[in-house]
């Protein structure tokens, strides 16, 4: 990596660092992300020209600006876990039959190994299928999908990673879920930020297919704009968002992503606080596009 990269990088970090102090006078704490074992990663990673695993070697991880030394650096292998949180609500600007569709074509992309798990929410969570590979099992309990009420979409979130990921833990690494929405979240207990900051404590990456916000980019008071929630939430996570227009295409990029381009990083930080919020940064050499989460947030005490 370059001398002026190195340095933007310590730029980036420098505009972080009033904001830690201030959570570390909240009365946040780490979680166990400093024990022996070290802190594990999930990591997205691929050459722009060749197929040659991705090397330790080769990324630079930086934690709240402080360079860290990468322990181990895997290609991961193992099947894919994949919630589709499929927004139900009454006004989003799509119909039932092409929710249907979308949720669909991850059944004819995902691997051997992978499974997939519909949850439908407005008010509600609502399970539509239980971890399936059988696409014919799927398409008849879409059936049930339909238009109503209003999108709890943080709230789904939550249940999402608590009730349905969290059971498959640690034995399951490769986590995701895809959210299939506008990005309007309207009556959770939930905050974004408690959603987020639940999201990558688990290691869960988040995919969306942006549906066109109804809200015409209204104000938020109190919450991002729905476009801002789905970018937030994917960039934040290590994910990407995809057109909702073009359900196959996106379905095939993330199902190739999960089984082709997954890696596990472990490192043992350097610089960790009982109160850090601590914002995490990885570069790789030239023709390397890496993601990862942005942060390893604290956990109130």
């Amino acid at each position: 990596m370059t001398f002026s990269a190195r340095i933007f990088v310590l730029l980036v970090f420098a505009c972080f660092s009033l904001g830690d102090n201030v959570l570390a006078q909240s009365g946040y704490s780490n979680r166990g992300s400093a024990d022996a074992e070290g802190s594990v990663i999930a990591v997205t990673a691929a050459r722009a020209n060749g197929t040659e695993p991705i090397r330790a070697d080769e990324l630079w991880l930086y934690e709240n600006g402080v360079e860290q030394k990468i322990k181990n650096f895997t290609y991961d292998t193992s099947p894919a876990r994949i919630v589709l949180l499929v927004d139900n609500s009454k006004t989003l600007q799509t119909s039932v039959d092409l929710m249907q569709k979308a949720v669909m074509e991850f059944s004819y992309e995902i691997f051997d190994g992978d499974q997939l798990f519909v949850i439908a929410y407005d008010e509600k969570p609502e399970i539509i299928q239980e971890w399936t590979d059988d696409p014919k099992k799927l398409e008849t309990s879409l059936k049930t999908l339909r238009k109503q009420g209003n999108p709890y979409l943080f709230d789904a979130l939550q249940a999402s990673v608590q009730q349905v990921l969290l059971p498959l833990m640690p034995g399951t690494r490769k986590a995701a879920v895809v959210i299939i929405s506008d990005g309007l979240d309207r009556g959770s207990k939930t905050t974004f930020d408690k959603a987020l900051a639940e999201l990558q404590n688990q290691n869960v990456v988040v995919y969306a297919l942006q549906i066109p916000d109804r809200t015409g980019g209204a104000y938020r008071r109190n919450e991002p704009k729905p476009e801002a929630v789905v970018t937030k939430f994917t960039e934040g996570t290590g994910g990407r968002s995809f057109s909702f227009d073009d359900a196959r295409a996106a379905a095939k990029a993330i199902c190739d992503e999960l089984r082709k381009n997954r890696y596990i990083l472990s490192y043992l930080p350097t610089n960790t606080s009982a109160y850090d919020n601590r914002q995490l940064f990885l570069i790789g050499n030239e023709g390397i596009n890496v993601r990862m989460k942005t942060a390893q947030p604290p956990n109130v005490k």
